[in-house]
């Protein structure tokens, strides 16, 4: 479910660089009936490139081309790495390994569709993680990624132990409720059962540094959507 609306952090002439919610498919899926981003953006401008994705759940920054060259461009520098991609994600428990860099091959699983995992036959993937803060049962990390597979630190981190916080597919679909980590928990009186104050995955795109075609740098900035932020907020209150 999309709670707010794309938020565009840079537009000229070539690209393109949006915030986008939680909820929203960046591009549209197989099925084709659920609205995404590019159509929004097609409708708007016309012409628009897939440079990158973010899957549905994932909010943050997403780079789209207005031309083919930019496409060419944007795309190219993605592929070699050039682009440098920070995330912010909470995750279950805490990792003893305080920074980390997580180099494990990721290939699709040929028995689920859409789901992937470590396997010998798939391609390189580079994740390098850092606590940021540690709450006990759930843990703040900032993620650098060296490569742009499907699910990519989902994957990695369910490897390791601290899947992302409500991850359907690779950890624990359940939303995360204050009564869960909060004692003597009350419902206010207008409330018949208590609503999650995160009920969605909790990765977000944060930071994205890249230079145009024309040499120009880019150093753009996400803040954290207000339920991670809610979240943290009610951590930090009982660290």
């Amino acid at each position: 479910m999309v709670k707010s609306s794309p938020e565009i952090l840079i537009e000229n002439d070539h690209f393109i660089v949006l915030n986008k919610p939680s909820g929203l498919l960046s591009i549209p899926d197989r099925e084709g009936k659920e609205f995404s981003l590019k159509q929004m953006l097609q409708e708007k401008f016309g012409q628009i490139f897939t440079v990158h994705r973010l899957d549905r759940d994932t909010s943050g920054i997403i780079v789209f081309a207005k031309d083919e060259e930019t496409h060419k461009y944007l795309s190219q520098a993605f592929e070699e790495r050039t682009v440098e991609k920070y995330y912010l994600g909470i995750v279950n428990g805490v990792p003893p390994e305080k920074k980390m860099t997580i180099d494990e091959p990721i290939a699709e699983n040929t028995t689920k569709r859409g789901v992937m995992l470590i396997h010998q036959r798939g391609k390189q993937s580079i994740t390098d993680y850092e606590v940021l803060e540690e709450f006990g049962k759930f843990s703040l990390l900032r993620f650098r990624i060296h490569t742009g597979r499907t699910h990519q630190i989902r994957v990695h981190m369910q490897h390791v132990g601290h899947p992302i916080v409500v991850d359907a597919l690779y950890g624990d679909a359940n939303p995360i409720l204050v009564s869960s980590f909060k004692r003597n928990y009350n419902l206010s009186k207008s409330e018949e059962e208590e609503r999650p104050i995160l009920g969605r995955l909790g990765l977000h795109a944060e930071r994205l540094r890249f230079k145009d075609a024309q040499g120009n740098e880019y150093a753009v900035e996400a803040p954290l959507p207000k339920d991670m932020r809610a979240l943290l907020q009610q951590l930090r209150k009982r660290k």
